[in-house]
């Protein structure tokens, strides 16, 4: 009786447990959108409910971490509430931070709820290729990367299962069950849907531009041709699919007036970004180190300097020469504003402003560096954060560990015998091999972890949170399952490994003692035989 009720327990388990992240979704979906506006109090209500209903459900079913952020958010919204609706800086933050953990809940192994993850790759991607080995073949592939799969051989199975259960993602060959028939499907198939489907189109041929327009008038969000690559198939999913985390902006306002500072941060509140006052420029330097700014706003006139002097003491730092500066002020002279645009600002408003000219501004601003930053930092390659960056990472990851008292993980990872891949089947394939392990380690790991490709074929993983052991382990599954890829490539396919060195941070160490400790941990596990996870043993 007791074997008979036991994988029945499990089964209810998992169902409760996918329940709560589906209402986990639909509370970070809502958040999304608030953030992306001025906040309102329609959609401020509708966040209260979902929260509530989240809250209800964790408790029900005994999900004890989603029913701590829940009680956590909660308490912000309340917060908001008790101060007549209106947003501040800390509440915004906290909020942030709690969605960023609602938002990685039960996305990396042997964390709580370890088997669930968000419903929308819980789906299956329906694979439709005019080939049935090609079909297969990239299933299995798909499937080494953790996803389900469902391959059709027939228009009528494939429209069976639809009416059955809607697909995260599918892959349709152009030319399914005869020429264009696949594209003449698609367009039926989303003229009698509510929503649009995610399609991706492949064609073993190379395809012309009318074939093209026509899957995308079809909705198709990819076209693959010659032979599919499963880890860039997966890209687009992740793409189409996943929750994107939004971070708040942050605003530095450095104004000497109480009043007007005080307007300043209450509009830039008012649509979710956070802020921080300064009244004393010569503070500066110091809080833009702390608070890392996405964009800085200053008065033109203050009592011990003017705006344009301190734009030149904050240009002068290679670290902030990126960050967007907005003079804030009454100066109406355009000469002066010239001038003061000059000393390194990007954009000058004249008080009086309204709020929804200055959210406007300060929004499109901060988007576009961040934009910028984004490929100032990240790898063309991979997508990961470049060399220089993922130290820099580690470096900050240090200060916060030792300041919190919190273990913190570093992993440096190799390809094996990478060389022979290269000499063996072409840069290419050995490019699509880095790409690979890249998205495996970006889907395996935390929305807080960082990943960097280091150079060539090595990539660093920063782990906070995390001592060695639970590193060991995080890293070795992801070793077992990325050893069972079957990467395409001619005049054979090919399996590839990788060999891991983690080291823990430990007392007063840096990052670059930290990152030494790896790469030592990293070097005796190739002497060891390679294709394996080594700790650095002091």
């Amino acid at each position: 009786m007791h074997d008979q009720s036991q994988p029945r327990s499990n089964h209810l388990k998992r169902h409760f447990a996918r329940r709560v992240i589906h209402q986990a979704r639909m509370t970070l979906e809502l958040w999304q959108r608030l953030q992306s506006g001025v906040w309102n109090a329609q959609e401020m209500a509708a966040l209260v409910e979902s929260n509530r209903l989240l809250l209800r459900y964790a408790q029900r079913f005994e999900q004890a971490e989603h029913s701590q952020l829940a009680t956590g958010i909660n308490h912000c919204l309340n917060a908001v509430a008790d101060n007549k609706g209106r947003l501040y800086s800390e509440v915004i933050a906290e909020l942030n931070l709690l969605m960023q953990r609602l938002s990685r809940t039960g996305l990396r192994h042997h964390d709580e709820l370890e088997e669930v993850v968000l419903p929308a790759l819980r789906r299956p991607i329906y694979v439709a290729l005019q080939d049935p080995l090609a079909s297969k073949r990239l299933s299995m592939q798909l499937q080494s990367f953790g996803l389900f799969t469902q391959v059709f051989d027939s228009l009528d199975g494939f429209n069976s299962a639809l009416a059955v259960r809607h697909p995260a993602a599918i892959v349709l060959d152009v030319d399914f069950t005869g020429q264009d028939c696949g594209l003449r499907f698609a367009q039926a198939l989303q003229q009698g849907s509510a929503a649009r489907l995610p399609l991706l189109f492949f064609s073993r041929q190379d395809a012309d531009t009318q074939t093209r327009l026509s899957a995308v008038c079809a909705g198709g969000q990819a076209f693959f041709t010659g032979t599919i690559d499963a880890s860039i198939v997966l890209e687009c999913i992740e793409r189409l699919t996943r929750i994107a985390h939004f971070e708040p902006y942050k605003v530095l306002v450095v104004d000497d007036s109480r009043a007007q500072a005080s307007f300043t941060e209450r509009a830039l509140n008012s649509a979710g970004m956070v802020t921080s006052t300064l009244h004393e420029p010569n503070r500066v330097m110091s809080e833009l180190a702390e608070f890392q700014p996405d964009l800085i706003i200053l008065d033109m006139y203050m009592p011990r300097c003017s705006g344009p002097e301190l734009a030149k003491v904050i240009r002068q730092s290679e670290r902030y020469v990126s960050v967007p500066i907005i003079f804030l002020s009454a100066e109406g002279d355009l000469d002066k504003q010239l001038d003061a645009m000059g000393e390194g600002a990007d954009d000058f408003i004249t008080k009086p402003i309204k709020p929804r000219h200055l959210i406007a501004t300060v929004r499109q601003r901060a988007a576009r560096a961040r934009s910028l930053h984004a490929l100032m930092v990240r790898d063309s390659l991979t997508g990961l954060y470049n060399h220089t960056h993922i130290l820099q990472l580690l470096e900050d990851a240090c200060g916060r560990a030792r300041r919190t008292a919190r273990p913190l993980s570093f992993a440096m990872l190799d390809i094996d015998f990478f060389k022979k891949v290269n000499d063996t089947y072409g840069h290419p394939v050995g490019d699509r091999v880095i790409k690979s392990l890249a998205v495996f380690l970006k889907q395996r790991l935390r929305k807080t972890d960082f990943i960097g490709r280091y150079g060539g074929e090595e990539f660093a993983v920063v782990l906070p949170d995390t001592a060695a052991a639970s590193a060991l382990k995080v890293i070795e599954e992801i070793r077992q399952h990325f050893a069972e890829i079957l990467h395409p490539a001619q005049p054979q396919d090919l399996f590839c490994t990788f060999s891991c060195g983690i080291a823990e941070l430990q007392g007063s160490e840096d990052g670059k003692m930290l990152s030494k400790n790896a790469d030592l941990a990293l070097y005796s596990a190739k002497q060891a035989g390679r294709n394996q996870v080594a700790l650095f043993i002091r």
